[in-house]
């Protein structure tokens, strides 16, 4: 089979059911929903973190991101400016590297958040080309980050434009299109969008943004119609870069991929799960995955087949014949025989620590172990998946060996530092206030 052109897309702070074929309540996704009936969609799929830039680290690397230290600040914030520690090792092999090392031509653009210039950033950890911000959050209009601090880059060089920040994301993808149609060499872009996450603003906040200037990151706390908005603006440029695609008769040879880096926050819809962002609850770790190649996958699939974001790192690597590094053995699962028939199954346990409020999970089948502020659960998720019935009482032997299991396996990774700071990535001041 022909190496794939692979287009690796992550939105930030999705939820679960926000898009139309997740069952989402509003007509925000047409791209995407068909994308999902000419592709596979993954209904139990999970993010290695609730939070932003750990599920990162593990994309990344293909690994448990709790084996690197910076991934231990969940997530990284603006106060990690000039650390050396808190960000991902260049010397690191990442997928990038990896698929540039085999032939590809790799570039990011959009959210980086994997640790701050000098010591850290995408053209040292394997990306030819970056456009995009360093940090979590960004104004979409002045691209400053809630400190104030400007923080939009072009290479290794920050840059001055002007426009809506998904937008200049979206065309800059669809350039970068064109520019490697026709070359012998795949090519790899992660299209990292920073939609829906906050601060809440349409493209059509232009005027506003013209008015009051940096103000608009503190002016107003957002709106459900806001952030279906910002998901149509993103669904928009996805349609941009596959229209690219099918310009350019690359469509049949690529892998699309789509996902989010957690659960939803606060306009979300998770619907059936509970929980969100920061959560080890459903709502906070199972998010979209769909993956569009017509040249492997047959269309209108579905699969109920656990992963999680580690797993997309093993199975791009073996989609483009690509070996893992031999000193850094992957955690991640290759999926490809999943996309070549959904009815493939395997079982694996999947892992979960967090230090905000102690939580840990593990789901191993149809049960999961969950622990929150010192409480233990134990849920079937495949009978109950809004995490209603603790199941704890009646089975102590089931809950006993999954603690057991997850204690063993946590036993196998570096303890959690006792610096490691938890937060959502800015303080309560910067947070549009509710």
């Amino acid at each position: 089979m022909k190496r794939p052109n692979i287009i690796f897309i992550v939105a930030d702070d999705l939820g679960y059911a926000d898009l139309g074929c997740y069952g989402g309540r509003a007509a925000v996704s047409p791209v995407l929903d068909g994308l999902a009936a000419n592709g596979i969609r993954f209904t139990q799929g999970y993010a290695n973190s609730p939070v932003c830039s750990p599920t990162r680290f593990a994309l990344m690397t293909g690994r448990y991101q709790y084996r690197l230290r910076g991934a231990a600040e969940e997530p990284i914030n603006s106060n990690s400016r000039g650390s050396g520690t808190l960000g991902l090792p260049p010397g690191h092999p990442t997928l990038p590297s990896l698929l540039r090392d085999g032939g590809y031509r790799t570039a990011l653009i959009g959210k980086w958040h994997l640790g701050y210039p000098p010591a850290f950033g995408p053209l040292r950890s394997g990306y030819e080309e970056f456009f995009g911000p360093m940090s979590g959050g960004v104004d979409y209009f002045t691209h400053c980050a809630s400190t104030g601090a400007h923080d939009l880059w072009s290479g290794s060089e920050e840059t001055k434009e002007e426009g809506y920040l998904t937008d200049l994301i979206s065309r800059r993808a669809v350039d970068y299109v064109g520019r490697m149609a026709g070359r012998e060499a795949p090519f790899f872009l992660s299209l990292h969008y920073t939609a829906p996450h906050w601060p809440w603003e349409t493209r059509d906040d232009a005027a506003l943004a013209q008015e009051v200037g940096n103000n608009l990151f503190h002016l107003h706390g957002g709106d459900i119609h806001r952030y279906r908005r910002m998901i149509h603006h993103m669904d928009e440029g996805i349609g941009w870069v596959m229209d690219a695609l099918g310009e350019h008769r690359l469509a049949r040879d690529t892998l699309v991929v789509f996902t989010s880096d957690n659960g939803g926050e606060r306009f979300s819809d998770n619907w059936p799960l509970v929980g969100g962002k920061m959560d080890l609850t459903e709502g906070g770790i199972r998010v979209p995955w769909i993956a569009h190649w017509p040249a492997a996958i047959a269309a209108g699939a579905v699969s109920e087949q656990h992963c999680m974001t580690m797993d997309w790192t093993a199975t791009l690597l073996d989609a483009a014949g690509v070996a893992p590094h031999a000193d850094y053995p992957l955690d991640g699962v290759s999926l490809m025989p999943v996309l070549q028939s959904a009815k493939h199954r395997f079982g694996r346990p999947l892992h979960w620590r967090m230090n905000h409020r102690g939580q840990r999970a593990l789901r191993d089948g149809d049960w999961k172990y969950l622990r929150v502020d010192g409480n233990d659960y134990l849920f079937n998720i495949s009978e109950d998946e809004r995490e209603r019935a603790n199941r704890a009482a009646r089975e102590p032997q089931r809950i006993a060996a999954l603690r057991r299991a997850w204690e063993q396996w946590n036993a196998t990774m570096p303890p959690i530092p006792e610096d490691a700071t938890v937060s959502l990535g800015y303080s309560a001041k910067d947070m549009p206030q509710r």
